[in-house]
């Protein structure tokens, strides 16, 4: 089941790309090989650069593809396999693809402008603003909730190294492509020769073992235990908090240094030790299901619930857990801000920029039946609960991990190098996207405060106020708690892209309904998960709250409250403001110039 299901995903998101997403590209939007792109107009070195095509891919699906297509498909399968894969399906081929290029073309087209700029220019300067804070709130909770998820995984003993070894090969990689002047193929090769062995010798005894270098650096705060202080949800252990402060310093590297120089590479260089471990699992669950080595059946029924207690309804809730794997408004601000000032040529936006988004659709459905075949680890540990319809009672994240190394264990990788190089692929997925959340979030601060504060407009002050505001926010505890703010923010946040979009095609005289169609569904659906998780929150904090619920919990709930309201308040006098901006574009709609 689970080959006939990876290969039927394959199979329609390459129709999709080529009968949907190339009529598209060709007959409406009309990209020109010969348009000068804001990358060679601009070119300043620093965010304005222009890349190859090749390069491009890597860091565009290594900037998208974070632990949402991986921790969400997982989430999803407690309402069913069947709804959870369907979602995925649709998403990629009608809504996410569509988001991802649309909004890359919007930005090149306009001079490389960010969200905030185009915000202003297609609807109004209150709208400008609203999405500025909008957004701030927004990547302030990814940063918040992947730096809570993260840092454990990071802290783990044989995670460290293989994760730093990256980091090192990425930043090798810049200076050999740029500066050295090396064949993109060989600097590739050595790169990522690089990026598997640092991960094979994180798992040494001497390096990542209970006795190791890294276990000894764990330990150098703390009790006998580790633990550096005590929350409501838990120990803080100094190694978490220790892991912490080293992404924060890759995030402050990644958003103020040239980006050709580090965030670009080691994304790039990150793309193909992730795929290299996609391609492994692909083909360890080919030969397990004929062998039958590893099970490969699905062990969660095709449709289990229209509610869930833990989550709530599948309508709203399912459309905003699958986030990245289905559409995800990260992509927009990865696309804007920076893809489309590094394309070279227009043409490679569909394949870069679509692409991208059709293969992170792969993933979410493989990170799918790395859920769905296994409800149970072998030591008895439950992962779903049939007697609580099938509830998921692991961490998704360590699902994913286990379910790679399982997989990888087929073809002959050994299962602690393979648990090893799954936790460090998690890791790589979320730490990489938490460079560029910094970046983009030094870019909407400036934007929003530097002409009253100009301190804003120093890209290190902006991204020095951002990693305070997330390591407290960490540190502080009960930010995992706004972790379902995050997929209803996130995906609203695509549709006011896609509102976007459609405001300028509409201006443009250009079809717009395979835009305005989507943009419409995730408005209404993401607002109703906001209000949703609005109520959630307001339930547990007073209404019914639960015996002994101590004051941060209660803080934690409230801070949800009020930054459910405050998002679903805004993109309602967003939308205002943009269907007045809509119907004015189509009345003044003048006929496209050539080759537009």
């Amino acid at each position: 089941m689970s080959l006939i299901v990876l290969l039927a995903a394959i199979v329609l998101v390459v129709l999709g790309y080529r009968f949907y997403a190339l009529k598209i590209d060709r007959e409406i939007m009309q990209s020109d090989p010969k348009r000068a792109t804001p990358a060679t107009m601009y070119q300043d070195g620093v965010d304005f650069m222009p890349a190859s095509a090749s390069v491009l891919f890597g860091y565009q699906f290594k900037s998208i593809a974070a632990l949402g297509p991986i921790v969400g498909p997982i989430t999803a399968l407690q309402f069913g396999w069947a709804p959870a894969l369907a979602w995925i399906i649709i998403g990629v081929l009608f809504f996410g693809w569509v988001q991802d290029y649309s909004s890359a073309l919007l930005a090149m087209r306009n001079d490389g402008m960010t969200m905030g700029g185009l915000s202003y220019k297609l609807i109004s300067p209150r709208a400008r603003t609203l999405l500025l804070s909008f957004l701030y709130i927004y990547l302030l909770l990814i940063m918040g909730a992947f730096g809570a998820i993260l840092g454990p995984v990071l802290g783990a003993n044989k995670v460290p190294f293989g994760f730093l070894m990256i980091v090192v090969a990425g930043v090798l990689a810049g200076q050999m492509t740029y500066r050295w002047k090396v064949d993109l193929l060989w600097t590739t090769v050595i790169t990522v020769a690089i990026a598997l062995v640092g991960a094979w010798v994180g798992t040494i005894p001497a390096i990542g073992g209970d006795t190791g270098i890294v276990n000894s650096i764990n330990h150098l705060a703390g009790d006998a235990e580790g633990v550096l202080y005590a929350t409501p949800y838990g120990d803080m252990l100094w190694s978490t908090f220790l892991w912490v402060l080293v992404m924060m310093a890759f995030c402050y590297l990644g958003s103020v240094m040239p980006i050709w120089r580090f965030a670009q590479p080691v994304n790039y260089t990150s793309f193909w030790f992730v795929a290299i471990s996609v391609v492994l699992s692909i083909l360890g669950i080919t030969i397990a299901t004929f062998t039958g080595s590893v099970n490969t059946s699905f062990q969660v029924p095709a449709f289990v619930t229209l509610y869930r207690d833990n989550l709530g309804p599948i309508w709203p809730i399912l459309f905003v857990t699958i986030a990245c794997g289905a559409v995800s408004g990260w992509h927009s601000l990865v696309s804007t801000s920076g893809t489309a000032r590094q394309l070279e040529k227009e043409t490679d936006v569909l394949p870069v920029g679509g692409g991208a988004m059709f293969t992170e659709g792969v993933l979410a459905v493989l990170a799918l039946i790395m859920g769905v075949t296994l409800i149970a680890k072998a030591d008895g540990t439950l992962i779903y609960d049939a007697t609580k319809d099938y509830q998921l009672v692991y961490g998704a994240a360590g699902v994913f991990a286990g379910g790679m190394s399982r997989f990888m264990a087929v073809v002959g990788v050994p299962a602690d190098l393979g648990l090893a190089v799954g936790s460090v692929f998690l890791t790589v997925m979320g730490v990489t996207i938490m460079q560029l959340v910094i970046r983009f979030m030094r870019i909407a601060s400036a934007e929003l405060l530097g002409d009253r504060i100009p301190a804003f407009k120093n890209p290190h002050f902006g991204s020095v106020v951002a990693i305070a505001l997330t390591l407290f926010l960490v540190y502080a505890g009960y930010w995992q708690w706004l972790w379902v703010l995050f997929g209803g923010s996130n995906q609203l946040f695509a549709s006011l892209a896609l509102l976007l979009v459609t405001i300028w095609l509409a201006g443009q005289s250009k079809r717009y309904i395979w835009v305005g169609i989507p943009a419409a569904f995730m408005y209404v659906t993401t607002i109703a998960a906001l209000l949703w998780t609005a109520w959630l929150a307001l339930d547990k904090a007073f209404i019914h709250r639960a015996e002994g619920m101590t004051t941060p919990f209660i803080i934690g709930n409230v801070i949800s409250i009020i930054f459910a309201l405050y998002m679903a308040i805004s993109a309602v006098f967003l939308l205002v403001d943009g269907v007045k901006a809509f119907n004015q574009a189509r009345s003044s709609a003048t006929a496209p110039a050539a080759g537009d």
